[in-house]
This record gives C-alpha cells, sequence and structure tokens, in this order.
C-alpha cells in the first residue's frame, strides 16, 4: 500500500494521503487527509445522495484510475485481502464508499482508508463504487443511510457511468456488481472462518447477509 500511495504522490494525485513511514513504535504513519466525514450516525447527509457528489466521486475515481494505470507493484507485494497482479489489471481502492471520503465547502477532497486496496480489473472497483454511491445496496441498508429514491437508481447509476467514462450498457454493467457483491459477501465469511476478529465482527452483525440480500434485489434491476 505504502508503494501505491507514493507512486500516487509520484504523478501528482491528490486525492489521497501520503505515506511517511513507520514511527519508532512500527506504527504506520499516513498524511492528514482534511475535511469533514460523513460520520457513523443514521441517516446521513443529504448531500451524499446528490447528483453533484455523484458526479465528483465519478471524476474521482476515474482520475484515480488514469493515475494508478502505470503503477506495477513490488513482486513481493502482500495485500489484505489477498490478490496477484497482471498486466491490464490496476490496485484498487475497493472500499472508495461515503464512509471514506473527505469533503471541503462541498468538495470531494479525497479518500483515505486504503487498506483493501488491491489488484482488480477497474471495472471490478467501479462497481463497488456505484455500489456504495448510487447506492445499489439492499433497500433497507440505503433506507437507513436516508436513501428512499429507488426509482432514481436508474438514472443515477447511468450519471456515475457517464461521469467515469463508462459507455457501455447497464445490464452488463449490474451483472458486474452482483458478481462484485457476491464475492465481497464470500469473503467475509472465509476471513471470518479462519479467526479474523474485524470479519467475525461483520458477520455477526449480518454485513454479508444485508450483501446477499443486496444481490438478490439486482437481479431486477432495469437494464436502462
Amino acid at each position: 500500500m505504502h508503494a501505491l500511495l507514493r507512486h500516487l504522490e509520484d504523478v501528482g494525485f491528490d486525492g489521497a494521503p501520503r505515506a511517511l513511514g513507520f514511527d519508532d513504535q512500527g506504527r504506520e504513519v499516513l498524511s492528514f487527509v482534511p475535511g469533514e466525514t460523513v460520520g457513523t450516525a443514521r441517516p446521513w447527509p443529504g448531500w451524499v445522495h446528490s447528483d453533484d457528489a455523484l458526479r465528483q466521486v465519478g471524476r474521482w475515481l476515474r482520475d484515480y484510475h488514469t493515475a494508478v494505470a502505470g503503477f506495477v507493484p513490488p513482486a513481493n507485494a502482500v495485500w489484505r485481502e489477498g490478490g496477484t497482479w497482471r498486466p491490464g489489471m490496476i490496485v484498487g481502492h475497493n472500499d472508495a464508499a461515503p464512509y471514506n471520503a473527505a469533503w471541503t465547502d462541498g468538495r470531494l477532497v479525497g479518500f483515505f482508508d486504503w487498506d483493501f486496496a488491491a489488484p482488480v480489473t477497474p471495472e471490478w472497483d467501479l462497481a463497488f463504487t456505484a455500489f456504495a454511491w448510487v447506492p445499489l445496496h439492499a433497500r433497507d441498508v440505503v433506507a437507513a443511510e436516508g436513501f428512499t429514491a429507488f426509482a432514481d437508481r436508474p438514472r443515477r447509476l447511468r450519471l456515475f457511468l457517464d461521469t467515469y467514462g463508462w459507455s457501455g450498457p447497464v445490464g452488463p454493467f449490474i451483472d458486474i456488481v452482483r458478481r462484485r457483491v457476491s464475492a465481497s459477501a464470500e469473503g467475509i465469511r472465509r476471513i471470518a472462518a479462519e479467526g479474523d476478529p474485524a470479519y467475525q465482527a461483520m458477520v455477526a452483525h449480518g454485513v454479508d447477509s444485508a450483501l446477499e440480500t443486496a444481490m438478490k434485489e439486482l437481479a431486477d434491476f432495469p437494464d436502462e
């Protein structure tokens, strides 16, 4: 991850923290990404689900994918959730969701929390970001976050994809989202079974089950 963040700094991408090494206690040190976050209370502020926020996130992701395209991870790179880089892949953020974004005066400063960064296809990273921001999660989940305009989701998805630069049809993209969501649920259960307490807590709170519900609901998502 530090090699990735150093690459982003070298190419002038300013929407991410800087890797500053480790302190004398062996703790990771990153620069501070200034701004406000959505916080932990539900529902989230109304602007989180605005078209303007959606466009800004789409532009950030497009610019990030451009900036990271030339990054080749070190041969001994180890990622938190695995993954092996090969030509044609990028190292995606993989968790560019509202709870990891910093904003100042309505402007997206960038995303923090890069611990899920790992080699993926650009479409895989795009799929999760759309899932988080359109949003495409299960209806009860996004309703608790303050989004209930379900009939507007096809338009918002098209807006997000157009801003990013994805010109393909919605139907095949939703299939990618469903595979991405299913993989997330399976990964949470697998790592929880291996004894990771953070993932065990996610299972205990039904995070994997909610993702499975979202995948099932998206089977009926309109193609256009």
